[in-house]
């Protein structure tokens, strides 16, 4: 037995917590998942402020919120600062083995000893990508020659499967559609082809003929059941490996993902909540109970001081993040108000606000592709699928969280003696050049143009990453 804990960490990327059946989805997705958080911790409201891809892995592995990190846009240009530590760099100093597999090239991906890779978007001969096979080709040989090693080890895996294309291989692309996908009576996609930054990506994998929007959200769906199904060739593979008892298992995600809503057609931008809320489950056989939920407000920055303190390893890191084990043996559902915090946004559109567990408030930084309003402003209860904007409605709402979105960036600037990530990512959308001065210029000058493409966008150059 390892004299300390393995930790194995599912950072799965684009997994909308309000899909899966772990989470109260009306489709069994994650039947697996759903025994694993049956043993452990669920965190039914925990946050990931700052999306995508890249702020929200930078916050989960170093605890520090954008202001401490810096980064907020997906073209993040060059490495994140020295004056954070990531997971895997502190772990190396307490003697771990450490991994990372399909987060190669990534500002925060730094520090690990070992970078594993694996196909994660091209389709295969049969037109569908098995994503999390490939994954574990190479995960369960990495985790059976970790588990050999005197040494205790952390294995970062990112998942791409809820991530676009959603190709999941058979049966999983039929698994929760039954219909015509190709009914020219249907128009619920037209939109979207009709979208000139998008459409010609969305082509290249969505069948050609498809109208049907219900089918493409089907492929979501089957691509996570067939990702957790995946899931458990590793949860099994650790049974039998007899680590099970030692071994610290987290499943989380950097961000959420749009489906068919709010004109943001299959990605993660816009800055509503399927975006921002994402699941955590930590699983710890004696130190976490079994079958609690924590309903309280938690975030992806208190990822990282809650391993840490799990596995008692002391830092004098100042985390932005929180150790969330005084919560570990919560028995009932609490009733404490999701907490106010800053929210941002820089993969397509630049765009920051704040939100209460009352109301949302989203300000464009500079004019967006897709037409949106300056300012948008969302009563929670009232409209939790945000589709009507009151700012107009209520300009004294409006004014009064700007207020309190100013002046907590005005604090962190002066804590950190860093201006705002938001305010000097200039070249966010890596056009070499600056802000769009309307609409109908980021409308043109915003462009995915094929799966090569859009992987492209997800990777820096390896000669890019320091670690």
């Amino acid at each position: 037995m390892n004299k300390k804990t393995n930790i194995i960490l599912f950072g799965i990327d684009s997994l909308r917590r309000d899909h899966m059946s772990s989470y109260g989805y009306h489709r069994l997705t994650t039947p697996h998942i759903d025994k694993l958080a049956e043993k452990g911790v669920l965190f039914k409201n925990h946050f990931s402020p700052s999306i995508p891809t890249t702020p929200g892995y930078a916050s989960m592995l170093t605890g520090m919120d954008c202001f401490g990190t810096d980064i907020v846009a997906l073209r993040h240009e060059g490495p994140m600062g020295d004056h954070v530590q990531t997971l895997a760099e502190v772990l190396n100093k307490q003697s771990y083995n450490t991994t990372c597999v399909g987060f190669s090239g990534n500002p925060s991906s730094r520090g690990f000893q070992n970078y594993l890779d694996y196909e994660a978007w091209q389709p295969d001969e049969t037109g569908r990508c098995p994503k999390a096979e490939n994954l574990n080709d190479v995960v369960i040989p990495e985790l059976k020659r970790l588990a050999g090693e005197e040494a205790p080890f952390f294995l970062f895996i990112r998942h791409m499967d809820p991530h676009s294309p959603y190709l999941p291989p058979k049966p999983f692309e039929r698994l929760f559609y039954d219909g015509d996908e190709k009914n020219p009576a249907n128009q619920s996609l037209k939109a979207l082809y009709e979208f000139k930054p998008f459409a010609d990506f969305m082509k290249s994998w969505i069948p050609e003929g498809c109208t049907d929007s219900e089918y493409v959200d089907a492929q979501y769906d089957g691509a996570l059941a067939y990702m957790d199904a995946c899931i458990q060739n590793i949860l099994t593979s650790v049974e039998a490996l007899n680590i099970a008892e030692e071994t610290l298992i987290v499943i989380t995600s950097d961000h959420g993902e749009t489906l068919n809503e709010h004109d943001c057609w299959y990605d993660h931008h816009g800055l509503y909540d399927h975006n921002l809320v994402v699941p955590l489950i930590i699983k710890y056989p004696g130190k976490v109970p079994e079958g609690v939920t924590v309903s309280s407000p938690t975030f992806i920055k208190d990822i990282m001081p809650t391993l840490l303190e799990l596995i008692e390893i002391e830092t004098d890191i100042p985390f932005d993040g929180e150790s969330l084990v005084s919560q570990l043996n919560v028995t009932h559902e609490s009733e404490k108000q999701p907490a106010e915090f800053y929210i941002t946004e820089c993969t397509w559109m630049r765009k920051h606000g704040w939100r209460t567990h009352e109301w949302k408030l989203i300000c464009a930084l500079e004019p967006d592709l897709h037409f949106k309003p300056e300012i948008e402003l969302y009563n929670l209860k009232q409209d939790p699928l945000e589709l009507n904007n009151q700012a107009e409605q209520e300009p004294e709402t409006v004014q009064i969280l700007m207020e309190k979105m100013n002046d907590y960036i005005s604090a962190r600037e002066k804590q950190t003696g860093r201006p705002n990530p938001m305010y000097k990512n200039l070249n966010w959308h890596g056009l070499d050049r600056g802000p769009f001065q309307s609409s109908q210029e980021a409308y043109d000058s915003m462009y995915i143009g094929s799966i090569h493409t859009a992987r492209r966008l997800q990777a820096k150059q390896k000669k890019e990453q320091n670690v």
